[in-house]
């Protein structure tokens, strides 16, 4: 009996031990949290991670091979202050008939950001053609943007059409929509992004999402981990949205639209509080072989918010290639 004691006892201190070295650890890098939950998520959805050479960048990316060699691939751009883990649960949507390649663009996420590099759409469309010239040599994608990233994917569909099969895009940046809140406050030379603590988190999160179960469970210490990241990228995320959301090419995405003659989907839902949903129409006049898709009970975040209905719009633009008619 005494034997048994001491073998409880021992495995007690040993389990304390444990859970005195994980709280050290979390303590010092609590995003270590956020990443092991976002290799969760990319494991359960079929995905490896994958690393190129591209436009002088190091990319890192999720990828998820199709079953047959033939099959379509489909690129997927995150928007500002996003990463290619808001795609997973679209990923996890489509089945696997399709190639995916999912990258963090260059200054976010785990891919390489360059000191003085400029990342604003032109520079962002060239880096995402130089992408799959590199991960789909002489094969055209579908290439899907979502806010930030559907105005690159916008300019990248009008400025580089040989890389560009068909093009589609989520709740995208890059017209003049009609005023609301967040519009206003980055004309006025604010971020409604910015987060350096716990309120102004709950902030973002409100504001991008609409469906409160959508809506991204945070506990400690993941939330500290993210307010610190956040914390050091602001002057970076600064610089970008000057660029895009008020400098003189904050529209370009809109006018060079016109030139696109790719089929295209235009996404988005009614209760987006970022983009307004009037953006949708103002695409369709520069895009009007476009098939619109509204959604409702939704925000920002379609692709996380609504994956289902997405993803069956991804693949009626796949499968039926012509113009698939309206659904609002």
């Amino acid at each position: 009996m005494a034997r048994a004691s001491l073998r409880r006892r021992g495995i007690g201190l040993l389990l304390l031990a444990v859970v005195a070295t994980a709280t050290a650890v979390l303590w010092r890098d609590p995003f270590l949290l956020v990443r092991g939950e976002f290799v969760r998520q990319r494991i359960v959805a079929g995905l490896s991670r994958g690393t190129v050479e591209a436009a002088g960048h190091r990319w890192v990316y999720a990828q998820r091979e199709a079953g047959g060699g033939d099959a379509p691939t489909i690129v997927m751009l995150h928007g500002y202050t996003g990463s290619k883990e808001n795609w997973y649960p679209l990923a996890r949507e489509l089945d696997g008939r399709y190639r995916l390649l999912i990258p963090d663009l260059p200054g976010w996420g785990e891919s390489e950001r360059k000191p003085g590099a400029v990342y604003g759409f032109p520079e962002q469309a060239a880096n995402v053609a130089a992408f799959i010239r590199a991960t789909s040599p002489g094969r055209p994608v579908l290439l899907l943007g979502h806010s930030m990233g559907g105005g690159i994917a916008a300019l990248a569909a009008a400025r580089y059409p040989r890389e560009i099969a068909q093009v589609g895009l989520l709740d995208a940046a890059g017209v003049r929509f009609r005023e609301n809140p967040f519009g206003l406050d980055v004309l006025a030379g604010g971020n409604p992004f910015a987060v350096d603590d716990e309120a102004s988190l709950r902030r973002y999160i409100d504001i991008v999402f609409h469906d409160a179960n959508a809506k991204p469970w945070l506990p400690w210490p993941a939330t500290t981990g993210l307010i610190r990241k956040r914390r050091a990228d602001a002057a970076f995320e600064q610089g970008v949205l000057d660029r895009i959301g008020r400098s003189s090419e904050s529209l370009l995405p809109g006018e060079e639209a016109a030139r696109i003659r790719q089929t295209a989907l235009l996404l988005w839902c009614r209760q987006d509080a970022v983009i307004d949903a009037s953006a949708l129409d103002l695409y369709a006049q520069r895009i009007p072989q476009a098939r619109k898709v509204l959604l409702e009970g939704c925000g920002h975040m379609s692709l996380m918010e609504r994956p289902r209905e997405v993803a069956d719009a991804v693949v009626a633009l796949l499968e039926n290639g012509e113009n698939a008619g309206d659904a609002e």
